[in-house]
């Protein structure tokens, strides 16, 4: 199945940032969890998790206390005074209730403690990516936020409300979140979402991308989903 009927028929894949210094047990479970049909990127140390994980889009980071550099807690804790949301599943060789209580208070969001079995580090991902509203909303759906779009009627609702987008408005944000995590130039959106034969200029892709911000976005002023990347375009980040 090529890319974008992937896109269309399940939504875009799970991005998981498996942070592990153990090479081992990092392979492990960057394996076991792209065969489970995830998106998997691999951090040997706190201060490349925590940069890789504020600068790119994943729905999970499976994160270990003991690390290099910067720990998996002051990891957790920093990313949540940036405002990063992503869940966090935190691992770690030390069964103290004080170390899980800790890790709970910084913003994980579960905790698992080595030895584990992998069917239930499986089991608690998938839970994650449930409860968290960056899972798939359902076949041929996606959700962010409290927006959630349906490819097949090619409907979105925010809130349980129907949202009124524009013809032009739905292709941007299915191509944006099709390449989700991708910086997409305004050049390459004029090609793909409105066709080599249409004539619009570079700033009709800021008019169009300022109109949706303002019908997905929390606070269209200051965009969580729709980013720019000066001098570049814009990045899907749902």
């Amino acid at each position: 199945m090529n890319e974008t009927a992937r896109e269309a028929s399940g939504g875009p894949k799970r991005r998981i940032l498996v942070v592990e210094d153990e090479p081992a047990l990092a392979l492990t479970l960057a394996d076991r969890l792209r065969s489970e049909g995830h998106e998997v990127a691999v951090a040997t140390d706190g201060d490349a998790a925590y940069e890789a994980a504020r600068a790119d889009s994943y729905d999970l980071v499976v994160l270990d206390v003991a690390l290099p550099g910067r720990s998996g807690l002051d990891v957790c804790r920093d990313l949540r005074r940036e405002g990063v949301d992503t869940p966090i599943l935190m691992l770690t060789a030390r069964a103290e209730l004080y170390d899980k209580v800790v890790g709970l208070k910084l913003g994980a969001d579960d905790y698992l403690t080595k030895p584990f079995e992998m069917a239930e580090l499986m089991a608690r991902v998938e839970a994650l990516l449930r409860r968290s509203g960056r899972a798939l909303a359902g076949p041929g759906a996606y959700a962010f936020g409290d927006v959630r779009i349906d490819f097949r009627s090619a409907e979105v609702w925010r809130a349980g409300e129907a949202v009124a987008l524009s013809a032009l408005e739905y292709k941007l944000l299915a191509y944006l979140i099709e390449r989700r995590g991708v910086v997409l130039s305004r050049d390459e959106l004029l090609d793909r979402v409105w066709g080599y034969d249409a004539t619009p200029t570079t700033r009709t892709v800021d008019v169009h991308v300022a109109a949706l911000r303002q019908k997905v976005e929390p606070n269209p002023a200051k965009p969580r989903f729709i980013v720019t990347v000066h001098g570049m375009g814009y990045r899907f980040t749902g």
